[in-house]
C-alpha cells in the first residue's frame, strides 16, 4: 500500500515535531511517522531546556545578548569540529523559529531561565546569567485522550505537581535558604490548587512535547505513532520516501519534496555503542528513549549517508538505579562536601564542570589505565544532611535497594569507607585532607572548582567563600558508584546549513534531511548551555522544513 504527501517527518521529538509543524504551517501536506506507541522521543524525558541566542524571550527578559557575542561564544565552544556554516546557521535562524512559530501557534510559551549560566561563560561571549529557556507548564487536560500517549521522563511527579528548573534549582536548598523554603511552599500551594481544580500540569520536557504535540493537532497534521521506519526510498539517487511497518502490514510513504530523519540516536542499541564508543559501554546507563536503537542512521547511511562524531554522546555522571533508569546528577557534583576519586583514591576533574566534560576526563583516565569507570562520588553526613540527594531530601535514609546492590557504601571513616570499596585507604585519606584544606581555603588550587559561574550555579550560596567547596568531616561517610551515563549519542548523519544529509563527497542526498541526534551535532565535542540539545534540534527542524518549502522541487535542486 502506498501513501503520498510533500513531506515525511521520521520521529516525534522536538525535531521532528518541529519540522513537521514548520512545514504544515508551510503549506505543505505532511505526515510524522514514530515507531513507538507513545510521542515526545527524549524530548518528553528530558528536562526541556532550549539554547538558542538571542532568541525573543531572551529579548523581552533583557538579556545582554548579541549575534557577535553568540558566534564568538559558539566558535569558542566548537572551534573547527563543525563547518562555520553550519554553526552560522543555527544562530541566525534560531530567532527566525520562534518569531515564525510563535505567531501561529497559540501553544507557544516559554520562560527564561534567569541564572542557569552558559556551560562556559568564561569563553569569550559566554554569559554567567545564561541564556537557556524552558517551556511554561501546561495543563494536561488540553491534550484530551492524547495524555496518555505522551512519553514519560525518567522520576515521574505525584499527581498534580509540575516542577520547573528554577524550582529545582531552588528546592536543593530547601535545608539551606529562604529561597529554598519559600519555592517548597509555593510548590505545595500551587500543587494543592492544581488538585483542588483537577488540573494536570506538565512540566520541564513533557510541557514542551505536549505544547508542539497540540500545535501540530491544531495544524491538522496526521501522526501515525506505532509505524517504526524500515527503510529510505530511493529513485535515481534521490530520495523519494520511506517504508515503514503501519498497522500489521508494510507500507510506502512517498514524498513529494523529501524525508526529514529525526529518529534519535543510539544509545540504546548495545553494538552500535561498542562499534562506535570507546571504553566501556551499557545501554543501563543512558536516559535517552528506549526507543532510540540508530535505525534512522543507518537507514541514511544505507542510501550513502557519511557520518561524524559517532564516538561522542551527551554524557553526564550518573548513578545506576537497580530497578529503573539511572539517575543523571545534575546539581550534586557542584553541592559542597563531596568529592570524584578514582581507584587510586584520587580526585582527577573539577566536579562541578558540564557533565559532558567530566565524562570525557572520566573516559580519558580509563583509557590511561586510571579506572574511573565507575567513579566513586564521596561525601559526609554533613553533605547528606544539607541536599537533595537522588531525589531524597536531606536528613532522610537512602533507600536501601542502593546499599543492597553495591552501589552506595557507607563506613564511619575515609579509610574504612576506602577497604569496603577497593581503593588505597592511605590515598583516599591523603585525598580527602588535601580537598579539606582547600575547602577552608575557599580556592581548589588542583582543578579551579568553584572559580566559573557554571559551577557555582547549583552550589550553595550560604558557603562563602566559595560556594561548591566545604570539608568532609563528619562521618559517616558514603561513596556511591558514578557511571558515564548520557542523555543521547551525539554522533549521525552530516548535515549541511540547511540540513541536507550529506554523502561522502560532501555532496547532498537529493531529498533527505536530518536533524536532532539522528545528526552530528552543532555543539561538536562540547556544550554551549543548558538546552543545546533541544535548540539545535528544533532550529534544524525548522531549517529542513524552509528549505523544502522554499524548493519547487528539492530532490533536483542544484546544491
Amino acid at each position: 500500500m502506498e501513501f503520498e504527501f510533500d513531506v515525511v517527518v521520521v520521529g516525534s521529538g522536538a525535531a521532528g515535531m518541529t519540522a513537521a509543524l514548520t512545514a504544515a504551517y508551510r503549506g505543505l501536506s505532511v505526515t510524522l511517522i514514530e515507531k513507538s506507541r507513545l510521542f515526545g522521543g527524549s524530548t518528553a524525558r528530558s528536562g526541556g531546556g532550549i539554547w538558542v541566542p538571542n532568541n525573543p524571550v531572551l529579548q523581552a527578559a533583557g538579556v545582554p545578548d548579541s549575534p557577535e557575542m553568540a558566534r564568538t561564544y559558539l566558535k569558542a565552544v566548537v572551534g573547527d569540529r563543525v563547518p562555520e556554516a553550519k554553526q552560522r546557521a543555527f544562530l541566525d535562524h534560531g530567532p527566525e523559529m520562534f518569531r515564525y512559530l510563535g505567531a501561529r501557534s497559540r501553544y507557544w510559551e516559554f520562560v527564561y531561565d534567569r541564572g542557569y549560566s552558559d556551560y562556559h561563560p568564561e569563553f569569550p561571549g559566554g554569559l554567567s546569567q545564561g541564556r537557556s529557556i524552558e517551556p511554561a507548564p501546561i495543563d494536561g487536560r488540553l491534550l484530551g485522550a492524547d495524555l496518555h500517549k505522551i512519553n514519560q521522563p525518567t522520576m515521574s511527579a505525584p499527581k498534580g505537581i509540575a516542577i520547573t528548573v528554577s524550582d529545582f534549582h531552588d528546592l536543593n536548598m530547601i535545608a539551606r535558604t529562604w529561597a529554598g523554603k519559600k519555592t517548597a511552599v509555593k510548590v505545595g500551594a500551587r500543587t494543592a490548587l492544581n488538585l483542588l481544580r483537577g488540573a494536570l500540569p506538565l512540566s520541564l520536557g513533557k510541557a514542551l512535547a505536549a505544547r508542539l504535540w497540540l500545535s501540530l493537532r491544531d495544524a491538522g497534521v496526521p501522526v501515525w505513532l506505532s509505524t517504526p521506519l524500515t527503510e529510505v526510498v530511493t529513485e535515481g539517487g534521490a530520495v523519494v520516501g520511506v517504508r515503514a511497518e503501519h498497522e500489521g502490514r508494510s507500507v510506502v510513504i512517498r514524498a513529494r519534496r523529501g524525508v526529514v530523519l529525526a529518529a534519535g540516536g543510539f544509545e540504546h542499541n548495545l553494538e552500535m555503542r561498542e562499534q562506535y564508543l570507546s571504553g566501556p559501554q551499557s545501554t543501563d546507563w543512558t536516559v535517552g528513549a528506549t526507543e532510540n536503537v540508530g535505525e534512522g542512521i543507518v537507514a541514511g547511511q544505507k542510501v550513502g549517508g557519511a557520518v561524524d562524531l559517532m564516538d561522542d554522546a551527551w554524557w553526564g555522571p550518573s548513578v545506576r538505579n537497580p530497578d529503573g533508569p539511572p539517575f543523571f546528577c545534575l546539581a550534586e557534583r557542584s553541592q559542597p562536601g563531596a568529592i570524584m576519586v578514582n581507584d587510586n583514591g584520587e580526585r582527577f576533574v573539577n566536579e562541578s564542570a558540564p557533565y559532558v566534560n567530566v565524562v570525557h576526563r572520566m573516559y580519558e583516565m580509563e583509557a590511561a589505565g586510571t579506572g574511573s569507570i565507575p567513579a566513586h562520588f564521596i561525601f559526609d553526613q554533613n553533605f547528606r544532611d544539607r541536599y537533595l540527594f537522588l531525589g531524597n531530601f536531606p536528613k532522610r535514609p537512602l533507600p536501601q535497594k542502593y546499599y543492597d546492590a553495591g552501589i552506595i557504601t557507607s563506613a564511619d571513616t575515609p579509610a574504612e569507607l576506602a577497604d569496603k570499596i577497593g581503593v588505597p585507604a592511605d590515598r583516599l585519606t591523603a585525598t580527602v585532607r588535601r580537598f579539606n584544606d582547600f575547602a577552608r581555603a575557599g580556592r581548589d588550587e588542583d582543578y579551579g572548582r568553584g572559580d566559573s559561574a557554571y559551577d557555582r550555579y547549583y552550589g550553595d550560596p550560604t558557603v562563602r567563600p566559595n560556594p561548591t567547596l566545604a570539608p568532609l568531616e563528619r562521618g559517616p561517610f558514603y561513596a556511591v558508584e558514578m557511571v558515564p551515563g548520557d542523555l543521547g549519542t551525539k554522533g549521525g548523519l552530516v548535515t549541511d546549513e540547511y540540513a541536507r544529509v550529506l554523502d561522502h563527497d560532501g555532496e547532498p542526498i537529493a531529498g533527505l534531511y536530518a536533524a536532532g541526534n539522528n545528526s552530528a551535532a552543532v555543539m561538536g565535542n562540547d556544550y554551549a548551555g543548558a538546552g543545546a540539545t533541544i535548540g539545535p534540534a528544533m532550529v534544524f527542524g525548522f531549517i529542513a522544513a524552509n528549505h523544502l518549502a522554499d524548493s519547487r522541487s528539492a530532490r533536483h535542486e542544484e546544491s
